[in-house]
């Protein structure tokens, strides 16, 4: 009897245990439902103009086909998949038992309709443009096989289609969301571990915990994200406790975030991003027309000193077009020659100098004093820089029609598949190749494009983007600069505020105590 009440009070000391820890491991019940106030600097819900209506980061909609820390495809609302030996035909299977916000079921129709939406017609979006022709190039058909299988098939092989449906390529949203022309007639309905309950444009957007979410339950009840544009402003709210963090790229400065954490309150959580910054320069004139003067350019930049100097060593020194978040990626030695650089821009100028202009985006100090570093280095390969600031619409309309000689831009992933980029900017048809006047024009690039579109097998392809890579290291259709960290920082009052490829891992934060 004793052994027996001894057993029965060490059950009951446990359970209590239990209790309490689960009470106190994200806060207590009424600390739980306390609102959490975070920030952006930008409108992470533009609402019903916007092709998403939200950003992923907000966990409101689920696509198809997410990615890993490492950027590879995993399964979300697909549960599994195959593809068929000739590589064009794909079948998916459905997570079950899943419903939208308003109700609705998540099944093989509900796909059906959002693939109906994604061909009718390309749709604008702050994020990503929502292209059917950019996420499923070459596909024929969509069909349901069963309520909860459906089948891609395509007129070209897709072999590495999971890449490109990584998250925005594979958005999933309630068919009742919709009018006739595919456009949202108000809140986004989701699948996600969040519901917007309110959004009011410039303002703040309300995200409330859907508790019929089919997966693990978000750990906070309702979480705030107000849109502060001024950085110093977002400070200044971090250390009032207005706000308990921010939540977006670019939404706090390597220096600002370095200040906040001098306080013992705050804390930085930072990890690879799928923003690449670089340089375009105008090749489809004079002088940047000729390839040793890029690269030239390239060599003149000392990379090392702008991660290190301006961003705190919160970005990563490249030459390579593609973003190292991206699984096909290589990396490549970064040089940095001012001697080899005057030499090749000898070869060019000679002994004259050439006046070009050099466009930023106003309000950016870190693109401002980039700007100026660079300019000086530029000037010792005889190369006079003016440093002109715009709005980023005027530098793209500058850069469209040639009027510029240096831009500073920057590029993330729509996608994981590394072939995106390499159309973007190095193939001859290449949208931003075009919109940007880099002027590349390589029948054998778009040669090896071609050729790894088309190539099945996987590891053949990446010896075919290694050589592109290679090629855009030497050509230099852009000049790269640095890859992006994803820098957050938040108060200490929160815990499970952890970074990610792209925003952090919101369903896991909640207050802390």
């Amino acid at each position: 009897m004793k052994k027996r009440r001894f057993i029965q009070q060490w059950i009951a000391a446990l359970m209590i245990f239990c209790m309490v820890f689960s009470l106190t491991a994200c806060g207590n019940d009424t600390e739980s439902e306390r609102e959490i106030v975070l920030a952006d600097y930008r409108n992470i819900a533009p609402g019903v103009e916007d092709a998403y209506y939200c950003s992923v980061i907000l966990y409101v909609w689920e696509p198809l086909i997410t990615m890993d820390a490492n950027g590879e495809p995993m399964g979300r609302l697909a549960k599994s998949w195959e593809m068929s030996e000739d590589g064009k035909t794909w079948t998916f299977h459905l997570q079950e038992g899943v419903t939208f916000h308003d109700g609705e079921a998540f099944n093989a129709d509900a796909v059906l309709y959002n693939f109906d939406r994604m061909r009718y017609e390309v749709k604008t979006s702050g994020f990503y443009n929502l292209n059917i022709d950019s996420f499923y190039p070459n596909l024929d058909e969509v069909n349901k096989i069963d309520d909860y299988t459906i089948e891609l098939t395509f007129t070209e092989p897709a072999p590495s289609l999971l890449y490109t449906m990584t998250n925005f390529g594979s958005a999933m949203y309630s068919p009742a969301c919709f009018d006739e022309a595919y456009n949202f007639t108000g809140i986004a309905q989701g699948t996600g571990p969040f519901k917007i309950t309110e959004n009011v444009k410039d303002e703040y957007v309300l995200l409330e915990r859907n508790e019929d979410y089919w997966g693990e339950k978000a750990k906070a009840k309702t979480i705030r994200v107000k849109t502060i544009p001024d950085v110093d402003t977002r400070f200044s709210a971090m250390k009032s406790g207005e706000i308990m963090g921010v939540i977006d790229l670019k939404a706090i400065t390597p220096s600002l975030a370095t200040e906040l954490v001098k306080d013992d309150n705050f804390a930085i959580t930072t990890t690879n991003s799928t923003m690449i910054d670089f340089l375009c320069l105008n090749g489809t004139k004079a002088p940047f027309n000729d390839v040793r003067l890029r690269q030239a350019v390239s060599l003149a930049i000392d990379r090392a000193a702008i991660v290190d100097n301006i961003y705190l060593g919160y970005a990563s020194a490249t030459t390579n077009i593609l973003n190292d978040s991206t699984p096909f990626y290589k990396e490549f030695e970064v040089d940095y020659d001012l001697e080899k650089a005057k030499e090749l821009a000898a070869e060019v100028l000679g002994d004259e100098r050439a006046a070009v202009t050099y466009l930023v985006q106003e309000g950016s100090t870190e693109q401002k004093a980039e700007a100026e570093l660079i300019s000086a280095a530029l000037s010792e390969l005889g190369l006079d820089v003016s440093i002109e600031t715009y709005d980023w619409a005027t530098i793209k309309d500058k850069m469209g029609h040639g009027d510029y000689g240096l831009a500073r831009g920057q590029q993330g992933l729509s996608n994981m598949e590394a072939i995106t980029i390499f159309k973007r900017f190095m193939d001859s048809e290449g949208d931003q190749n075009i919109a940007y006047s880099l002027g590349v024009n390589d029948a054998d690039i778009d040669a090896l494009i071609d050729a790894a579109d088309a190539e099945l097998d996987m590891s053949k392809r990446q010896e075919i983007y290694d050589e592109l890579q290679e090629i855009s290291v030497d050509v230099q259709p852009i000049v790269p600069l640095f890859n992006e960290k994803t820098l957050m920082v938040y108060n200490k009052q929160l815990t499970g505020y952890e970074a990610q490829i792209y925003g952090i891992d919101l369903p896991n934060v909640c207050w802390a105590e």
